[in-house]
């Protein structure tokens, strides 16, 4: 049998470039399209007709031109932000509140906007679950201002939207969603990342303490592949303090996003020194020193620290001496100096980690002698102290795991 040739496999005649009448070189550029294409005196003329407008614009509008160039131009805060930073911390600091960390953020939010015109907050249609919108929001729509978008359900669009927003400057954009679904945001983060621009993505519902949702809702992988990507900075705090801490943070944040990770459930609300206020800002701290000679430290972040507080009270009438070590940001945390770290996590001492999560990425801080109290496997459908009990997040579960390391049995 003979074989034809088909004829779209059958050699040109002629390069495609000579078919087409091209003749220039690769990458050369014909003298004439260089020409065509080469806008330098328009734009020069273009941009020196926008400075001379501005300038009028500037003499006429004093107030409202320095206030373009600090939020576009500089991209910088308030000269008053120190200060009023400070104030907000201390506010909160003195109402103690156990609330959950989204109702946490959502005052956070509402005090940061009259401070903040720039901000400009959304939701991928879950705006009453993630509480993004403070009192102050108001809805963007067509023909009207607005500081809060509907973005639907469209998780990277909205994340898309929000790197277009932060490239073009004069904004701050936050938008929130479920934790789970950051897997449909991930590549917009990344590209943030990537690019070096301050977005805030605001995920609530951090955990299998979201509960009846089911497994399909609750986040047991998300929190540490955020964690992964250089230059995202990840915060999951574990009260009110540390939640307004992190939006401090993420605001000051100038080259990089911010995801902050929080709870629906109510957390307790933790007393702190001033220097471990200070030490919230380095990633890691201790938050509760053990009464006597230290046995073991209990690493914990979000709403597990709670879980490590009520174990170290157990320990302590066991007769087994526990420090508490709160770390809501461990990329901050691996920043500090070597000397800090130490102090926070004294190499002498076991180290069990406690987050409800996937466990390895916790070994980088227990080393091959500590262990990691974590969730290696998909949730359960079911009331959120049901599901805590049988995934093993209960005070009694840490400290049989603690008990263990103390008497140097090997984690199972």
């Amino acid at each position: 049998m003979r074989y034809t040739v088909p004829r779209w496999a059958r050699p040109r005649s002629q390069p495609p470039a000579r078919a087409l009448g091209w003749t220039a070189e690769p990458f050369e550029i014909p003298g004439e399209i260089r020409a065509a294409w080469n806008a330098r005196a328009t734009g020069a003329a273009r941009q020196a007709e926008w400075q001379r407008r501005f300038a009028a614009y500037a003499e006429a509008h004093p107030q409202l031109a320095a206030e373009f160039e600090r939020r576009v131009r500089r991209r910088a805060l308030p000269a008053n932000w120190c200060d009023a930073s400070q104030r907000l911390l201390a506010a909160t600091v003195a109402q103690a509140a156990g609330i959950a960390s989204r109702k946490a953020s959502q005052n956070a939010i509402e005090a940061l906007q009259p401070l903040l015109p720039e901000l400009l907050g959304g939701s991928a249609d879950l705006t009453g679950s993630n509480l993004t919108a403070g009192r102050s929001s108001v809805p963007v729509r067509r023909g009207g201002w607005g500081n809060h978008i509907n973005y639907g359900v469209r998780e990277f669009g909205m994340g898309a939207v929000m790197n277009g927003m932060a490239l073009h400057g004069g904004y701050i954009p936050y938008g929130g969603t479920f934790l789970t679904f950051s897997d449909y945001s991930r590549n917009a983060v990344r590209m943030a990342a990537l690019m070096r621009q301050r977005v805030i993505h605001v995920f609530t519902h951090d955990s299998i303490m979201l509960g009846e949702d089911g497994p399909t809702h609750q986040p047991v992988e998300q929190a540490s592949s955020l964690r992964l990507i250089p230059n995202c900075s990840v915060w999951r705090p574990c009260d009110a303090v540390e939640t307004q801490v992190a939006w401090q943070a993420a605001i000051e944040r100038l080259y990089g996003p911010t995801c902050l990770l929080l709870s629906r459930q109510n957390l307790p609300h933790f007393v702190r020194s001033a220097q471990q206020l200070n030490d919230i800002r380095r990633g890691g701290y201790l938050l509760a020193d053990s009464d006597g000679p230290s046995a073991i430290t209990l690493l914990a972040t979000g709403s597990e620290v709670a879980l490590a507080m009520s174990a170290r009270e157990m320990l302590g009438t066991a007769g087994i001496a526990a420090r508490v070590v709160s770390m809501p940001n461990c990329g901050e945390f691996d920043r500090q100096s070597a000397g800090y770290r130490a102090t926070v996590l004294p190499r002498a001492l076991p180290v069990l980690a406690i987050e409800a999560g996937v466990s390895n990425f916790w070994r980088a801080y227990t080393g091959f002698d500590g262990d990691v109290l974590g969730i290696d496997r998909f949730g359960e459908s079911a009331p959120a102290a049901h599901a805590a009990a049988e995934l093993g997040l209960t005070p009694q579960a840490v400290c049989a795991r603690a008990r263990a390391l103390v008497q140097g049995k090997r984690p199972s």
